[in-house]
């Protein structure tokens, strides 16, 4: 969970692994034999073009699909297949794009609701996120759909994080957002990582996704076309005039 000590980590730091999956919805197959890992400190980008299946990567992952072959392994154990609310307990967040905070209730029951599957005191670690998103505490009471999109997306965060996960899965970030706000937004990622949360993110804004992050990936037509090291890829003349817009 946060802070992990690094000695308890696994020897190669893999904490996720995607190995040869191919996944879809009814008999409409979007994923094709498509791997990649995460390591236990890092920020990894899912970028590529609308259809790439990058959501679908998330929604594999998370339990909300099936794979139809191939194996999803976190910390080594296979959660492929497995119901999300149990992948949850496992240490595996998800902050879908849309629909991420009851709008009807407010930022204090938005957080309680995140940690719904613990058994514990739940006012320690939502104190502490208080404390690492103010915002959150100055509007507690408030309806989440009073927020602003920037703020609706922090409090999507910090309910996720209630559950104190490994791996937090975080799809489009910035979608909707005004620049100024995106930047917020993106610089509150960094900040759930810098908490010692391994992230795999899927984002529309490929340059400034990977501008954050250590690690890439660029999805075409269900598979890895692209990966390397974040930095190497916004440096790729042929990945940058294909997929990045220059």
């Amino acid at each position: 969970m946060f802070g992990e000590d690094a000695a308890d980590a696994a020897p190669d730091d893999t904490v996720l692994e995607v190995d040869g999956v191919d996944s879809g919805y009814g008999e409409v197959q979007v994923l094709d034999d498509l791997s990649l890992t995460l390591a236990r400190d890092e920020i990894a980008c899912l970028v590529g073009p609308n259809g790439a299946g990058k959501s679908t990567v998330l929604k594999t992952v998370f339990g909300m699909l099936t794979p139809w072959t191939g194996s999803v392994r976190f910390d080594g154990r296979d959660i492929g297949g497995m119901a999300p609310e149990d992948i949850v307990r496992e240490g595996v967040g998800y902050v879908p794009q849309t629909d991420n905070v009851f709008g009807s209730l407010s930022i204090a029951e938005n957080l309680r609701m995140g940690g719904v599957a613990r058994d514990d005191d739940l006012g320690p670690v939502i104190d502490g996120l208080y404390d690492r998103f103010p915002i959150l505490e100055e509007k507690r009471e408030a309806k989440a759909s009073t927020l602003s999109g920037g703020q609706r997306q922090v409090l999507a965060f910090a309910r996720a994080l209630v559950m104190e996960p490994d791996v937090l899965l975080i799809d489009e970030p910035s979608a909707g957002l005004a620049p100024n706000t995106a930047d917020e937004v993106f610089a509150d990622v960094q900040a759930v990582n810098d908490l010692g949360t391994a992230i795999l993110m899927v984002e529309q804004n490929a340059k400034k996704g990977l501008a954050i992050s250590d690690y890439g990936y660029v999805l075409d037509q269900g598979t890895v076309a692209y990966e390397d090291e974040a930095d190497g890829l916004l440096d790729n003349p042929e990945v940058s005039r294909l997929y990045l817009g220059g």
